[in-house]
């Protein structure tokens, strides 16, 4: 069976495990007593972080067991094995650790399959909110909401109508960004955490979202089919291109996600 539609037919036990991490991370949260340390790149992890990573890593080796997951908070496989790999997984157990160690309530799991450098699924869990979302490639964007598969729909908008939506990040505003955002018309603008930012995007509840500070694959990966999938995009600030993947780097270059633009 080819790789997607592998991941396609087990598309509910994903989200069976996505859910299962969520609750584990929540039981954390809830508690307030968790040990949180400074990793080498000065961002920190906690209990929650680890412990959603193991169950999910652990969960895509015993049913994908021929696609790598490069994670957050896993040694990085070297470059030289995973550009030889078709497929692999980019995994974030805790999307927004800044937002947990806060008690914002904005944190996700981001989870994304990755064909030759594009996204084709993505899982996104909110925790707090009990929200799950998904998307595969050629088949929609959706939302579980009480038992139900909502379909997801993306804004139309024109970057010279006022009123936008713009989401902004909740720990981040540079100089870049601010310019992006003051040349629209009165924006309205909307402090979001983690993947929250996406499924806004995704759900038409947000129109535009740019980002001029470097984040990571495993950040934007499983946002970024979600967003397709919905109709919407997220793309290369400089060269309106798609964002590609499993690159030497991890780092990703500044990006706009938005809904449709006329």
């Amino acid at each position: 069976m080819d790789i997607l539609k592998n991941v396609a037919h087990n598309k509910s036990d994903i989200l069976n495990i996505m859910k299962d991490a969520s609750e584990a991370i929540l039981k954390i949260y809830r508690s307030s007593t968790y040990t949180t340390l400074t990793k080498t790149d000065e961002t920190p992890v906690t209990d929650a972080d680890i412990l959603a990573n193991d169950m999910i890593t652990k969960f895509l080796n015993r049913k994908f067991p021929d696609i790598p997951v490069i994670s957050e908070e896993t040694e990085l496989l070297p470059y030289e094995f995973r550009k030889k790999r078709d497929y692999v997984w980019l995994l974030d157990p805790l999307d927004g650790t800044k937002e947990f160690i806060n008690q914002t309530d904005e944190f996700s799991i981001n989870l994304a399959l990755v064909y030759k450098g594009s996204p084709v699924a993505g899982f996104i869990s909110l925790p707090v909110y009990s929200h799950l979302y998904y998307a595969i490639h050629g088949e929609g964007a959706y939302q579980l909401k009480d038992g139900y598969e909502v379909r997801l729909n993306a804004s139309t908008f024109s970057l010279d109508q006022p009123l936008l939506k713009v989401v902004i990040s909740r720990n981040h505003m540079d100089l870049q960004t601010k310019t992006y955002i003051d040349k629209l018309k009165d924006p309205e603008l909307i402090t979001l955490g983690s993947a929250l930012k996406f499924t806004s995007i995704a759900k038409g509840e947000a129109d535009y979202y740019p980002r001029m500070i470097h984040i990571k694959e495993w950040d934007t990966a499983a946002g970024q089919i979600i967003i397709e999938e919905a109709g919407g995009s997220l793309t290369d600030a400089n060269t309106g291109l798609p964002l590609m993947y499993n690159k030497s780097s991890m780092v990703n270059p500044y990006f706009i996600a938005c809904g449709k633009i006329i």
